[in-house]
């Protein structure tokens, strides 16, 4: 036997004899013969492991009723994480990457491949993704990150590292631009086997992980305040009522994309390969994005949602496009 897998075994003996025991400390240390120090690093090692998950449900708080709206109006399944009033928006965005780096594992299993979306609320909760080695999985970048002034390859590749390196798996990165400059050369750049291949990874993906753009939010994403679209590029998606964006492809209110000409430069999935992606979570912890998280849930490209209580209670079910009671445009695998 392994010493990892030694002291997992002995991590479920004291967090048992712990939490579903009740035994105290002292009497643990002396039944596993060991210090009351040990026991209380194993019982810290079976919580960040995960091979124990601790919730705390509040009575009568309106969350619940809220999940189910929100599964009735978009169809998606909510997890809403209560957040005082008066929270800055740091705070706020690391309350909810916290919560959403936890919850993460419960999407990925052995075998998947999961796409990853940069951006700031990736970020955060990368930086708090438990540790979990997965058997055979492979992380793939969703999108290109190059611009204009840098290469993006190391702020992409941070973020990818830190996923995979919880679940020590595979990274395949994406190194093309975020936009090009020609529609045209996109189209040549994807005949290239290299990309080719990505591409097809991106295809096949069980699950994707991203967050939203949104042009008006208080705090704008890298895509909005840096050197990603010019001064046209920017005008273009006002006279377009785009309210954000999902990997750097753009939407409006209502979900649509249509004519939206920068999306043909885009280097992110389009909206119909998103789609076929069997799970999608989308993380949101930003009141201030309300709006382009209502064209993302009309636009069907979020099947799980991770959102702080603000922005959830912020989403407006009856400006919902497609509801629970409709048909779901969005193409399934099998």
């Amino acid at each position: 036997m392994t010493d990892a897998s030694e002291r997992t075994r002995n991590a479920l003996r004291a967090a048992h004899l712990y939490y579903v025991e009740d035994r105290k400390m002292d009497a643990i240390a002396q039944q596993l013969h060991v210090s009351r120090s040990s026991v209380s690093r194993l019982i810290s090692y079976a919580r960040q492991s995960g091979l124990v998950d601790i919730r705390i449900k509040a009575p009568s708080d309106g969350i619940a009723k809220l999940q189910w709206q929100l599964k009735l109006a978009y169809g998606v399944n909510a997890h809403i994480i209560p957040c005082p009033v008066g929270l800055s928006s740091l705070e706020r965005l690391e309350r909810v990457g916290r919560y959403a780096g936890k919850l993460v594992n419960h999407f990925v299993h052995p075998g998947m491949t999961i796409g990853i979306a940069w951006g700031a609320t990736m970020s955060a909760v990368g930086r708090h993704v438990h540790l979990r080695p997965v058997a055979d999985l492979t992380v793939v970048q969703l999108n290109g990150a190059a611009y204009t002034e840098s290469s993006g390859i190391g702020y992409a590749a941070e973020l990818l590292e830190r996923f995979a390196g919880a679940f020590s798996a595979r990274i395949e990165h994406f190194p093309v631009p975020a936009f090009f400059d020609d529609p045209l050369t996109r189209e040549a750049m994807w005949r290239e086997r290299s990309i080719r291949r990505i591409r097809e990874m991106q295809a096949r993906m069980d699950v994707a992980f991203f967050s939203v753009g949104d042009p008006l939010s208080s705090v704008p994403g890298h895509v909005y305040r840096g050197a990603y679209l010019s001064e046209d590029d920017s005008a273009e998606l006002a006279r377009e009522g785009v309210v954000g964006d999902v990997a750097t492809m753009f939407y409006r209110g209502d979900g649509s994309s249509d004519g939206i000409r920068l999306n043909r430069r885009s280097s992110g999935p389009t909206f119909d390969s998103l789609r076929g992606t069997p799970r999608r979570v989308c993380i949101v912890a930003d009141p201030s994005k309300e709006a382009s998280l209502r064209g993302a849930l009309n636009a069907r490209l979020v099947t799980d949602l991770i959102v702080d209580e603000t922005t959830a209670r912020a989403l407006d079910p009856d400006d919902a496009v497609w509801a629970l009671t409709r048909e779901d445009p969005s193409p399934r695998r099998g």
